[in-house]
């Protein structure tokens, strides 16, 4: 059951109206990074969680603080929309080349499609996709995935903050910096319980039997470029995260696998045919 309340978790009032802004403010609301990403995922993922107790009402609290988020994106895209001109030459007549500007930057649809208000899409007018979450049943995978979204989310959010001077946009983004900040240190906690109460460890998934892997190619890390630095990290040597592999560095093996050759496909699906080889004399015209 949701229950919702009207009141905001926090404020989202800008200074001025800006249409273009508005625009890229949609990135954080309907983009792969977006609050409708994390919200969904989240929140999928503690549906779909058959573990009951503190990681499945993690998921379902965080995933409940993302559609706030979604919430508050939508009501500062409103409002930067409001008194926004319709039309450049509304714009013109202000006597405002600022706001002609702007006006020239702004999404049509916004104006067109929702009746001056925010949607879930990206902000080149792509439609939020459910492809963007992975709701697996495997919590280590999925926590680790989590903590990247925060991460993703967070970095836009903070180059959203560099590109406009309105203090109550920016005000809203500083709010969304912390809790993009908080969830990534909390994601990475829960990875961190998980492991403590042994639920899950290095590799995902843990369980699959590692004597069924070819043991000789799950230690080596490869060198497929040219480039010779990779060889200054520490997962060219040492101890990895599993506990039980130790990393060497190799060159580039020959390949183990034979060149294919396929057979003739079937007539009926209209290929272009194998070149077949012929002998004897060359036709002439």
């Amino acid at each position: 059951m949701f229950v919702h309340t009207q009141d905001l978790q926090f404020e989202a009032k800008p200074e001025a109206p800006d249409a273009e802004y508005a625009n890229r403010l949609q990135e954080v609301l309907g983009g792969k990074w977006g609050e409708m990403t994390v919200a969904m995922q989240y929140l999928y993922q503690g549906w779909n969680c058959r573990l009951p107790g503190k990681y499945k009402d993690l998921l379902l609290s965080t995933g409940t603080e993302e559609l706030a988020h979604v919430e508050m994106l939508c009501t500062m895209i409103a409002r930067l929309l409001e008194s926004a001109p319709l039309s450049a030459q509304e714009a013109a007549q202000q006597d405002n080349p600022m706001l002609a500007a702007v006006f020239g930057g702004s999404n049509p649809q916004h104006s067109i499609v929702n009746g001056g208000g925010g949607y879930p899409y990206d902000s080149n007018g792509v439609p939020w996709s459910a492809a963007f979450i992975t709701s697996s049943g495997n919590l280590l995978a999925d926590f680790h995935l989590n903590a990247t979204a925060e991460m993703q989310g967070r970095l836009q959010v903070a180059r959203l903050y560099n590109m406009t001077d309105d203090r109550g946009v920016k005000d809203l983004l500083k709010f969304l910096l912390a809790r993009d900040h908080l969830h990534q240190m909390q994601w990475l906690a829960a990875v961190e319980e998980l492991e403590s109460d042994g639920l899950g460890g290095i590799p995902v998934p843990e369980a699959f039997p590692v004597e069924e892997q070819h043991q000789e190619y799950a230690n080596k890390v490869i060198k497929f470029s040219d480039g010779n630095a990779i060889g200054e990290g520490r997962w060219a040597s040492g101890q990895a995260a599993d506990g039980r592999t130790r990393f060497e560095l190799a060159d580039r093996p020959e390949a183990h696998g034979e060149r294919p050759v396929l057979p003739p496909g079937d007539p009926r699906l209209y290929g272009t045919p194998p070149q077949t080889a012929t002998t004897g004399a060359h036709s002439t015209v």
